[in-house]
């Protein structure tokens, strides 16, 4: 009996002195592995499991440099325009309109000012601002300017294309930070880019995104289309802002959004920033964008347009609703099918817009249509462009 309770006083011992070693142990393993992982930081395998997805490695990149550098070159615009509008209560009623025609005629109209928020994208330290020509648009009274500063100064405009939804204001102030633009034909889908502007007149706000697609057109937006798509907020009051990329530059400016509801739904549109400038420097120069023109108007051929024209082979390309007299004479009817434009193919009545714009005035072009079911070749002078035609 002795023997036994001696024997079981011994196992409890040794399984104490057991504990207590392999406690050491692993106490000793805890703070040897603390020693070799400097403060603050955290191991490879928790380092690993903080990382976003698709950024293997490294945390997500931080723009604050950028973006206080880019907000310096960005301000907030004011446009108040004159515009008439209808006394009738049935003036939005296609009803009331379809029977008694215009409701003016019956209730009169009045005058009044009308707001609009936007934003702008200083070009030039001398004053110069590019902005969204719907900013700006309609009979202007007043342009408003709140620089970075918080300062309030006065604007004029300098011209306005709203063939591109660009306009070009001159502010009154002088040593101004100015953002540099970026070529905007190597920007690539993927790339990071900050919307900065005052969506709902909440000046310098900065939105991250990335380019979701380049090149867009047939949006139906404006007559010349060449957007960047982007899914950083974009939202009313950031029209005329700035698309800047990784570098503070300026890859394109803010435009429009789709969206059902009216608001962001990460489908925005900018003006592309080669584009842009193009525009810009020509309304400083002329006050005008100078463009080409062969006098003609089109629409983009759909199955049904190809089926009624019996030219059902055809699928694409710009069919001819009216046009001048220098086109007819040059061999242009009305229902051509324009498939072929300076050896470029035409697909689209946009395409054929953007083609004939960009044509030389003076020169001559060489156009490909279809005219019951024959192809023709036409050579078609360039001269400029009347706003009635395209």
């Amino acid at each position: 009996m002795l023997k036994r309770t001696a024997l079981a006083i011994l196992l409890v011992l040794a399984g104490f002195v057991a504990g207590l070693v392999l406690t050491g142990r692993m106490r000793s393993a805890t703070e040897g592995s603390a020693a070799q992982t400097p403060r603050g930081t955290t191991t490879p395998g928790a380092a690993a499991a903080s990382q976003p997805a698709g950024v293997p490695g490294q945390g997500l990149p931080d723009f604050s440099v950028v973006a206080g550098r880019a907000v310096g070159g960005i301000v907030s615009l004011s446009a108040v325009s004159i515009v008439r509008t209808s006394n009738s209560p049935f003036a939005n009623d296609p009803l009331f309109r379809q029977f008694f025609g215009e409701s003016d005629e019956w209730f009169g109209s009045r005058l009044e000012r009308s707001p609009a928020l936007g934003s702008g994208v200083i070009i030039s330290s001398d004053g110069y601002v590019v902005t969204n020509n719907h900013v700006v648009a309609g009979n202007l009274q007043e342009i408003t300017a709140v620089l970075p500063d918080r300062r309030e100064v006065k604007g004029t405009l300098v011209g306005r294309d709203p063939m591109t939804d660009i306009a070009v204001v001159k502010i009154d102030a002088r040593n101004l930070p100015v953002l540099p633009w970026a070529d905007s034909s190597k920007i690539k889908v993927g790339q990071w880019v900050l919307a900065v502007g005052s969506p709902f007149a909440l000046d310098q706000t900065v939105t991250l995104g990335i380019v979701s697609a380049v090149g867009r057109t047939g949006m139906g937006l404006t007559d010349y289309e060449d957007f960047i798509q982007t899914d950083a907020a974009i939202n009313r009051g950031n029209s005329g802002g700035g698309l800047v990329d990784a570098r503070g530059e300026v890859v394109g400016i803010n435009t429009a959004i789709v969206s059902e509801g009216g608001g962001s739904n990460g489908v925005g549109f900018a003006v592309s920033s080669n584009l842009a400038r193009r525009t810009a420097d020509e309304l400083i120069k002329y006050g005008e964008v100078r463009r080409g023109s062969i006098g003609v108007v089109t629409q983009t051929v759909t199955p049904e347009i190809a089926q009624q024209l019996d030219y059902v082979p055809a699928t694409r390309g710009a069919v001819v609703a009216r046009m001048s007299k220098a086109a007819y004479e040059a061999g242009l009817r009305i229902y051509d099918i324009v498939i072929g434009f300076n050896g470029q193919k035409i697909e689209t009545r946009e395409q054929f817009v953007k083609a004939v714009a960009d044509s030389p005035i003076g020169s001559t072009a060489s156009i490909d249509v279809l005219r019951q079911g024959r192809k023709i070749p036409l050579k078609v002078p360039v001269t400029g462009r009347n706003p009635r035609t395209r």
